[in-house]
Formats: C-alpha cells, sequence, structure tokens
C-alpha cells in the first residue's frame, strides 16, 4: 500500500495541531526492552496520575494488541493512528515488527507510528517502511557527545554496553544517520524529539533544530523533562523555558505545541487517555512487565 504523507498529516493527532482534537490514537505496550539508559527515565513504576512515556499497566502479547485494536477501534470512529512507543525501545523488540505486521494486515485504514530513541534506526529503516510504517519520532537530546554522555548512562550495541563519551557518540551518530535517512523519504512523516534539560543541553536545543530543519523533518517537540532518577535533583524548566526554546527553534523547523507525553498505553484523543477494558487507567504495573525492568 503507497502511504500518502499528507493524508496522513490530516489525522495524526501528534503530527497535527488540528487533528489532536478530532482523532485519536492507541498505543501498544508490546517493547519492553530498553538499550539506552536516560537517566530522565524510570519505567519501574505506575500509578492512575502518572502520564509519562515508559509507564504502562501492563504488557501486551501481539495477539492481545491485536484483539485490542480491534475492539477500541469497532467502538471508537475517531481512533486513527496506532502508535509503538514502548514502554522500552520499540526497535529493540521483535515484538514491535510481528504487532507492526498484523495491524497493517488487519486495519489497513489505520496509520502506523513508532517512536524510537535511534540506535537501531538506521539497520532497521527500510524493514520499517516495508510493514507499512507512516510516521516515525527520533528522540534527539544533543548534538556533542560530551553533552550526551551526561543524558545517558548507558548505550547497549548487542552484546556490548558503552558508557560515558563513547556511548554517547555511538548513540548520537546512529540518531542522526537514521533521522537523515528517514526525513529523505517522501511518504513518511518524521518528527524529533527533544527532551529539555535545564543546565544540561539546553544549550543545544537549537543546534538540534538546526540540522532537524536541514534534513527536512516535519516537525520538532520540545518536551520539558520531569525530575526523577539521574535526574531527580534537578528542577523541570518551567513553561517560559518551553516557550522561549521553541520560539527559538521554531525559525529551523515547526514545533509542536500540543504534546501531552503520552504513556505507552495511551489510548484516545490526547488529554482524554483511558484503559482498553475499564475506560480508567489501570493503577499497578504488572508482574511481567517487572521482570524486565526491576
Amino acid at each position: 500500500m503507497k502511504i500518502n504523507k499528507a493524508v496522513t498529516l490530516e489525522s495524526h493527532p501528534c503530527f497535527s495541531k488540528a487533528a489532536h482534537g478530532r482523532y485519536g490514537r492507541i498505543h501498544l505496550p508490546v517493547a519492553p526492552r530498553c538499550n539506552v539508559q536516560c537517566n530522565y527515565c524510570v519505567r519501574r513504576f505506575d500509578c492512575v496520575n502518572e502520564s509519562r512515556p515508559g509507564v504502562t499497566s501492563r504488557l501486551l502479547s501481539v495477539s492481545e494488541a491485536v484483539d485490542r485494536v480491534a475492539r477500541i477501534a469497532e467502538r471508537d470512529s475517531r481512533i486513527s493512528v496506532i502508535g509503538i512507543a514502548g514502554p522500552g525501545d520499540p526497535l529493540a523488540n521483535e515484538n514491535t515488527f510481528s504487532t507492526i505486521d498484523a495491524i497493517g494486515r488487519y486495519f489497513p485504514d489505520l496509520h502506523l507510528c513508532i517512536s524510537t530513541n535511534g540506535l537501531l534506526l538506521p539497520q532497521n529503516l527500510d524493514r520499517l517502511v516495508g510493514l507499512g510504517i507512516s510516521s516515525i519520532t527520533v528522540t534527539i537530546n544533543a548534538v556533542e557527545p560530551s553533552t550526551a554522555a551526561r543524558i545517558y548512562k548507558w548505550v547497549r550495541d548487542g552484546e556490548e554496553s558503552l558508557e560515558g563519551v563513547d556511548g554517547a557518540r555511538l548513540l548520537l551518530d546512529r540518531q542522526w544517520e537514521g533521522l537523515r535517512r528517514a526525513a529523505a523519504l517522501e511518504e513518511l512523516l518524521v518528527k524529533v524529539n527533544f527532551v529539555l534539560v535545564p543546565g544540561v543541553n539546553d544549550g543545544e536545543v537549537e543546534d538540534v533544530a538546526f540540522r532537524a530543519g536541514q534534513m527536512g523533518v516535519d516537525l520538532m517537540n520540545i518536551i520539558p523533562m520531569k525530575p526523577q532518577g539521574g535526574f531527580a535533583h534537578l528542577s523541570a524548566p518551567g513553561t517560559e523555558d518551553i516557550n522561549e526554546a521553541r520560539k527559538i527553534c521554531a525559525t529551523h523547523v515547526t514545533q509542536m505545541r500540543h504534546c501531552r507525553q503520552c504513556r505507552a498505553d495511551a489510548i484516545g484523543r490526547l488529554g482524554e487517555d483511558r484503559d482498553a477494558d475499564t475506560e480508567t487507567i489501570l493503577s499497578r504495573i504488572g508482574e511481567e512487565y517487572c521482570e524486565y525492568v526491576c
């Protein structure tokens, strides 16, 4: 099936501000493993009040993911996008590809979306496009390895784990290569996420925007860091900080301003998430999830 980028944009609630109030998405939590440890990421806990990436109430198998989409899409015609954004990195989990393949076959009218840290993007981009992915988000938080080394505790490439500048340099090289190749594809919507950490990477946000804009990226999303994990001692950037960064970066690439920092199991329109079965977000994490991250 040939993907029409304009059609995808019209009904993608994350890429289009006009669409976010009319259309919804389903995030399928089928990808528990992660190959990067970000200092701002804590995936061990889940509660009803947590709306942030990396959080899910339970993992889904491929068949459960297909069943969830079938049940939700049947009663909500506004669902337009099926996304996989974790709770780990989608490209570090084979279940991601099996799920995309199944969803594409059973629900060909729904857009398929992936959010990744980019470490494995260059080697998997062709595979994703072949499976019908229509939009992709890559999180890139720096341009200098020395800065990235403060953000990422370790980077795991196959059986090798790298820390410090070595791991950061490998990650950045892969991220930028993957982003460049993705942005060059006419049928693919591409967004770059940037987690703003005051005093750590705020000096490089415009550099990321400039590079992304030069590559032809469609959208940039500047996200405020939530103080937790290795950054629990830091203060989150304020609304003025985020708005100023967006103003500066808007000269290079279009800015997203309606992000809700969605969970890995988000369902519905942005800001109106619900659980697939109970219509409320579940409040306890499952043992199956814990065995991967605890």
